[in-house]
């Protein structure tokens, strides 16, 4: 029962890797950019999250201010994009990279300035709720988390392969040239794309506050993440999320069964053994493309 206790607590931070990884993906599906402040959005989306909900701040109804948090987060997506991001276009990408660990520097060193380094707690109604299955004991909260992310990264893959807008953006990141000849308004869709990083970025915030507490340096998880879209392949959103899955699971059985710190380097062993055996991933769906 400890191994399937493990794996429960594994698979609900592999959702949270996951779906940091998914911005890393969106980004790099439709503008061919890796953002390095993908966790640090997380990060700041969480902090939102905390400062519209708890009492000691807005005291919003928690259904209210999930919503309302990740509007601000696609927001500010949407102007990071259009006012920083856009003015670096035709610059070379390792421009862009420098660019946005500059902005997750800037949005941890914001969050300190507001909301402090000490550690946060987001109040939800289902905190210290369980369900217990014989010996199992299942937090709400992780169930929430594994439930919200298979939904989204349901409903991402179907946007992609369904939806106008969806197909547009990938168009644009595939030619931008010939997507714009074609009538495609390749900024505002770059713009789009980017609002809806932060989106999933305050979804995976709201979701990790739930589980523990969080401080500016909790935006460092996208390191992790990276990792994981590396592992899942660049341009594969289900692989993102597997790849959240494998580094979340292999994490506390590390720990559990192997000398102290070695759970730290697992992700990371996991990661280059993936680039030895098979460079572009284990779902990639753009092998021609170098991540």
């Amino acid at each position: 029962m400890d191994i399937l206790q493990l794996l429960i607590s594994g698979l609900a931070n592999g959702c949270v890797y996951g779906l940091i990884a998914l911005g890393f993906v969106l980004i790099y599906k439709a503008t061919e950019a890796v953002n390095f402040a993908q966790g640090d959005f997380m990060m700041f989306g969480a902090f939102i999250t905390i400062w519209l909900t708890n009492a000691d701040y807005m005291g919003i109804n928690f259904y209210l201010a999930v919503p309302l948090a990740i509007l601000i987060m696609g927001i500010l997506g949407y102007l990071l994009d259009m006012l920083v991001i856009r003015r670096m276009f035709g610059q070379p990408q390792i421009a862009v990279v420098i660019l946005t660990i500059a902005i997750g520097f800037i949005l941890r060193f914001i969050a300190g300035v507001i909301w402090g380094h000490e550690p946060h707690l987001l109040e939800t109604p289902f905190a210290g709720k369980e369900l217990k299955i014989g010996s199992l004991v299942l937090g709400f909260e992780e169930i929430a988390i594994i439930i919200v992310t298979l939904l989204l990264t349901l409903f991402l893959f179907l946007f992609f392969r369904k939806a106008k807008l969806g197909q547009a953006m990938q168009a644009a990141s595939q030619n931008q040239l010939a997507a714009y000849y074609v009538g495609i308004p390749v900024k505002k869709v770059q713009s789009l794309i980017w609002a809806l990083a932060g989106v999933v970025a305050a979804v995976a915030g709201a979701l990790f506050a739930s589980k523990g507490a969080i401080d500016p340096s909790t935006g460092l998880l996208g390191i992790k993440a990276f990792a994981a879209a590396v592992i899942g392949g660049f341009g594969s959103l289900p692989g993102a999320l597997i790849g959240g899955l494998i580094i979340g699971v292999v994490e506390p059985f590390a720990a559990y069964y192997l000398p102290a710190g070695y759970s730290q380097v697992a992700p990371y062993a996991i990661m280059l053994l993936v680039l030895i055996l098979r460079p572009a991933g284990l779902f990639s769906q753009m092998q021609n493309k170098k991540v």
